[in-house]
């Protein structure tokens, strides 16, 4: 099993670990990225995801398909909430399994940022203030986007 998906649900962090378990493999790594309740010196309470999903679906699978040719990895899962989440929930989570610890490791990062970087999702914060804003993929605020 290996997959790139949205969920508008929370994550089911156990299911997902056992769904990529596999036999050969002596290595698991797992990333969990949480909503926090601050950002750029902001208090947060909450946060959109929005995504076009059939082009973040297509361009998350092929992360993982690179991913697992380039690491040589068993199996890995990733996913992507969408709509709204408060602070603690999980908002992405990928997991790898393979032979050895330093694939899993390298593969997990590297998937991790790739999704950042490539997959057409976009964050907008709400602020203890009432004000919110949209969000780079590297965590900074887009310029003029708060409301």
């Amino acid at each position: 099993m290996s997959l790139f998906r949205l969920s508008a649900e929370a994550i089911d962090v156990e299911a997902e670990r056992l769904a990529i378990d596999h036999p050969a493999a002596g290595a698991f790594v797992a990333f969990e990225g949480r909503v926090r309740d601050h950002n750029d010196g902001r208090s947060v309470h909450a946060l959109d995801y929005q995504t076009y999903a059939r082009l973040a679906e297509a361009e998350g699978q092929r992360i993982v398909q690179a991913a697992i040719e380039r690491y040589g990895l068993h199996h890995v899962a990733a996913v992507h909430r969408v709509g709204t989440l408060v602070i603690g929930d999980v908002a992405v989570w990928v997991g790898v399994s393979a032979s050895h610890r330093g694939a899993a490791f390298d593969a997990c990062r590297w998937i991790i940022d790739q999704i950042k970087a490539d997959v057409p999702i976009w964050k907008n914060e709400h602020y203890a203030d009432g004000d919110s804003g949209w969000l780079h993929p590297d965590g900074s605020a887009v310029p003029g986007s708060n409301e």
